[in-house]
């Protein structure tokens, strides 16, 4: 005869967890791997200095009786909102330099941040609103390239170098035009993960970002030189992804040599655009004879404390660039930013705006950050800082007290 069992002589169970979703699971991990990932604390930098700098220049334009948003639109701003809202056939009131209408004067612009700021439009803002969260948002994606960078040039350190290049950039000076309805922000976001690609031997990340970047800014040229290469290099050592180098190799020149090819088209000359930006802007390259001689005159002169400061970064920016090389950055990354240089200066016309023209050679920063990583943590935030202050007041005053920085 069986016996009754009492409930409690059962052996005790521990209750079952109720069993969570697919899709509750990938949201928890994807949760905890933000939680470890440096990309949030980039981005947070990143927003933090860019936020202070455009405060100063809030405040600094408000004691000349100027607005923000007039600062954040200057000069080439008003180009671009205008092919945003009108396009290149049907934009009003075209002048070239001697103030003479020229109805090719807008093909000096390339197309693909007026037209990423159409887009943004078409959601409903306004296009001034556009164009400012198009430049914010490059910058984000920015900001997390850079994180990749640090890894690739100092592994050993984690991302301790990539989060201090991070502050370095966002707060160089000039660096407000990454704040601004400029193209600078959307340029550097393709150039950083087009030479992400280039370091990591992704060869179409490398690739489609170059052509991109080609559709920006005519400093594409440099980047895509280096992809190029670097793809060539790879197929012919026969390297792994071979196929997927040649291929990048052979997308990565078609954004600036198309929009060159349908200025030219269009204007009737192979030199289309370089004639539009002579005439336009008094623009072209003549070897640094210019650059050379502005600063020989401003170090030799009775010049501003702005404009001596002015050389001095530009001429920093060449040793670091030096340094780089002797600290065998790798060889992409020197290679690009020695050519930004390079094409900065041996250009004409726009002395004053040449640190806004450097700016996209971000590798002049890695010594630095590589520099700094290796002190103690308050050495490393306290020259940040430092620097941060200094490129933020640079950039107050080229927008508001200073004619042709910008």
């Amino acid at each position: 005869m069986l016996r009754e069992v009492d409930d409690l002589d059962q052996p005790a169970t521990p209750e079952k967890a109720p069993r969570q979703g697919r899709p509750a699971r990938v949201f928890e991990r994807v949760l905890d791997r933000l939680a470890w990932s440096p990309y949030p604390r980039a981005i947070l930098w990143y927003l933090v200095i860019r936020t202070a700098s455009v405060q100063l220049l809030d405040l600094l334009a408000a004691r000349r009786g100027a607005t923000l948003t007039d600062r954040l639109t200057a000069w080439d701003g008003q180009w671009y909102l205008r092919l945003a809202v009108h396009g290149y056939a049907d934009l009003p009131g075209t002048l070239d330099a001697a103030r003479q209408p020229y109805s090719d004067a807008p093909m000096a612009f390339f197309p693909l941040y007026p037209k990423l700021v159409a887009a943004v439009m078409w959601l409903g803002p306004d296009v001034v609103t556009a164009a400012l969260t198009v430049s914010v948002l490059a910058g984000l994606v920015l900001a997390c390239g850079l994180i990749r960078i640090g890894r690739a040039v100092a592994p050993e350190r984690g991302d301790r170098t990539g989060l201090l290049l991070v502050a370095l950039w966002a707060g160089a000076p000039m660096a407000i035009v990454f704040s601004m309805a400029y193209t600078e922000a959307v340029f550097c976001a393709f150039a950083v993960w087009s030479l992400v690609g280039v370091l990591e031997r992704r060869w179409m990340l490398a690739g489609l970002c170059a052509f991109a970047a080609g559709l920006s800014r005519s400093t594409a040229v440099v980047l895509v030189a280096v992809v190029v290469v670097a793809a060539l290099i790879a197929v012919f050592r026969r390297a792994e992804k071979r196929w997927w180098a040649l291929a990048g190799a052979v997308v990565a020149p078609l954004g600036v040599l198309g929009y060159l090819g349908f200025v030219a088209y269009r204007t009737g000359s192979w030199t289309g655009w370089q004639d539009i930006e002579l005439r336009g802007w008094n623009t072209e390259f003549d070897f640094g004879a210019e650059t050379a001689a502005s600063v020989l005159a401003r170090l030799t002169g009775d010049e501003s404390v702005f404009s001596t400061l002015t050389v001095l970064l530009l001429l920093g920016a060449v040793v670091l660039v030096l340094v780089a090389a002797l600290i065998r950055v790798p060889w992409p990354l020197t290679l690009y930013g020695a050519g930004v240089l390079a094409l900065a200066i041996g250009t004409r016309g726009l002395p004053d705006a040449k640190i806004r023209f450097i700016l996209p050679a971000f590798p002049v920063l890695v010594p630095i950050a590589i520099g700094l990583s290796k002190r103690r943590t308050v050495t490393a935030v306290a020259a940040a800082v430092a620097w941060v202050v200094l490129g933020a007041w640079f950039s107050a005053h080229a927008l508001t007290a200073w004619r042709y920085a910008i």
